[in-house]
């Protein structure tokens, strides 16, 4: 099993610090990652603006046939992911060795 490449922002995600997370996210995704793991159980608070990147990146996994995984949410980020729609159209697990389970090849 070819091990992701794994994100974790900490702390909050929202317009006033998400430009360092999708610049980090951009770079990878440029760089040819074909695998991407979002574990965003260190993020206390996420806005519209981590969304965005969220919504990014699957898009650009998508296009090139890679996978994308997130797993970690809290409570609040969970109901933002839920009023959203993303979690019904992303792959969302509950922690990091579910995640990692998730890239075993079938």
């Amino acid at each position: 099993m070819a091990l992701p490449t794994i994100v974790a922002p900490e702390g909050r995600l929202d317009s006033n610090t998400s430009s360092g997370f999708e610049k980090a996210v951009r770079e990878l995704l440029a760089g040819g990652a074909q695998t991407l793991l979002m574990d965003f159980s260190g993020l206390d608070y996420m806005s519209s603006a981590g969304l965005r990147i969220v919504l990014l990146a699957a898009k650009r996994m998508k296009a090139c046939g890679g996978k994308l995984v997130i797993c970690g949410l809290n409570e609040s980020i969970t109901e933002v992911f839920e009023i959203s729609g993303f979690l019904a159209s992303l792959n969302v697990v509950s922690d990091r060795p579910t995640a990692l389970q998730a890239f075993a090849p079938a």
